[in-house]
């Protein structure tokens, strides 16, 4: 006797999956946003032996900002001298007279048609990682009253990231704190 083949329909249960799939596909979609990068264009200090820019188009600053324990200072290069010293507000760094600073400086060189973009920032070696990107968005940016509207405009968008030379003042200052 011949055995006849059994033919059976097996069905896929998908359900498990699609179920799985419910739940994943979202929770990708909402992680990805948290996921942006955000690019900012750093510059390399000029060195010494590449030559002055020719006679014509000598600017009125190169300006440094050197970042310490206790205080920012803001240097010219050209004239070698610090032009602000901006020391800490209690704690904390006064990016706030960083900005009027620089700003200020940013008008003189303008009323003299002059338009300075690069700025270089030192740090020490220490330096948080907060402080540093905090620092550089002080000089990049302010805030201007515009009909009542706070818009950002371009301060010093050209930055350049280097290491400050040793704080003169820690041992007058007492050592700063950490």
């Amino acid at each position: 006797m011949k055995k006849k083949p059994r033919v059976t329909d097996v069905e896929l249960d998908i359900t498990a999956f699609m179920n799985l799939m419910v739940v994943l596909i979202p929770f990708l979609l909402i992680d990805a946003v948290f996921t942006q990068m955000s690019i900012l264009q750093l510059n390399l200090p000029a060195g010494e032996s590449a030559g002055g820019p020719p006679p014509e188009q000598t600017k009125l600053f190169d300006l440094d900002v050197l970042v310490y324990k206790n205080r920012f200072e803001v240097f010219d290069k050209q004239s070698t001298s610090v032009l602000r010293v901006i020391p800490n507000q209690g704690e904390k760094h006064d990016f706030d007279a960083l900005n009027a600073a620089l700003v200020d400086l940013k008008k003189r060189s303008t009323a003299l048609n002059q338009d300075i973009k690069n700025i270089t920032i030192l740090c020490e070696e220490d330096t948080p990682y907060d402080l540093l990107i905090t620092t550089m968005d002080t000089v990049r940016l302010h805030e201007v009253d515009v009909n009542g509207n706070m818009i950002k405009r371009e301060l010093f968008p050209d930055i350049g990231i280097g290491s400050a030379p040793p704080d003169r003042s820690a041992g007058a200052a007492g050592g700063g704190s950490a």
